[in-house]
Formats: C-alpha cells, sequence, structure tokens
C-alpha cells in the first residue's frame, strides 16, 4: 500500500533523484486549499505505488527548499523526472489532472 513521503531537508534530495516520476505537495498546516488536495494526493500514492513516488514538503518547516524552487503560494505541486523539474501545477485541481502529469513522465 503506498503511501506519501514526508519531505525534509535531510531527504529531499534522494526522494527527487528516484528512477521514477516524483511528484511533490508544497503544503502548510494553515493552508485551506492545501488540506482540500491532500487526500488526492494520498489517493495518488496509493493508486501508483511502485511507479511514482509521491512526497509531501511543510513549507513552513523546510524554508530553503520552497525558495530554491521558488514556491510563492501553495498548494504548489511540482513533478520532477531524474532530480529535475518537468512539470508543475499551483492552486488545487482534480486528481485527474495531477494523474495526467505523472502519467506523461512515465511514457
Amino acid at each position: 500500500m503506498g503511501k506519501t513521503i514526508e519531505l525534509t531537508e535531510s531527504n529531499f534530495q534522494e526522494v527527487i533523484n528516484s528512477d521514477k516520476p516524483v511528484l511533490v505537495d508544497f503544503w502548510a498546516e494553515w493552508c485551506g486549499p492545501c488540506r482540500m488536495i491532500g487526500p488526492v494526493v494520498a489517493e495518488l500514492a496509493e493508486e501508483y505505488d511502485g511507479k511514482a513516488v509521491i512526497g509531501k514538503l511543510n513549507v513552513d518547516e523546510n524554508p530553503n527548499i520552497s525558495a530554491q524552487f521558488g514556491v510563492r503560494s501553495i498548494p504548489t505541486l511540482l513533478v520532477f523526472k531524474g532530480g529535475q523539474v518537468v512539470d508543475k501545477q499551483i492552486g488545487a485541481v482534480p486528481k485527474g489532472v495531477l494523474a495526467q502529469k505523472l502519467e506523461a513522465q512515465m511514457a
């Protein structure tokens, strides 16, 4: 059963360098839209278990990573492949939109 990985400054680089596509949800406790998209991200982690890596990064606890990737509004979801950002979504969107972005990196 897949689950989201809690990302921090100590494991971030290792996780995004996965050989699978990586979706990172930049979020914060106080962010309403982040709470809306949280369950969607969790569902994706289950559905793509073994095919993609799904992580969540709390921007309040990891400000350096947020700054490094220019995250100014949340939720921001970045898709990484080979350690590089290959797609980006700002704001809460339906699950299908995020699934399509992951699928595009698996082809």
